[in-house]
């Protein structure tokens, strides 16, 4: 494997899962302008929570444990697409937006697993 496929295979799934951190962040802005500022700042953390478990995934799975967060992400994807399809009416389409990158990146983290020996050996 080359030096360059070996960093593209490193940090693809870990760069994905800091800008899916990022996009589950923005559904969290729709609590200003309803509460007062306590009010606001105790929502708004509530609402980061699923950010900061997966920033909290990744800090900790970052160079030893790829297979254990490649489980858990692709464990999360599936279970939001099971529990929202039958909430939403069935609509597929509707859940596969946030269900379908945590599975990608799981299945990333588990590619990089499997190809640690390569990718931690000296070039």
């Amino acid at each position: 494997m080359t030096k360059p496929a070996k960093q593209l295979l490193f940090w693809t799934p870990r760069i994905l899962c800091i800008l899916f951190a990022a996009f589950i962040s923005i559904f969290a802005l729709d609590v200003f302008g309803h509460y007062g500022f306590w009010g606001t700042t105790v929502a708004l953390l509530m609402h980061l929570i699923p950010t900061w478990i997966i920033l909290a995934l990744l800090i900790i799975c970052w160079r030893r444990w790829e297979w254990v967060i490649g489980i858990i992400f692709i464990g999360l994807g599936v279970l939001y697409i099971v529990m929202f399809c039958s909430r939403l009416g069935g609509h597929l389409t509707r859940t596969l937006p946030i269900g379908c990158p945590p599975i990608l990146i799981g299945v990333l983290f588990l590619i990089n697993w499997l190809y640690r020996k390569e990718l931690r050996a000296r070039s």
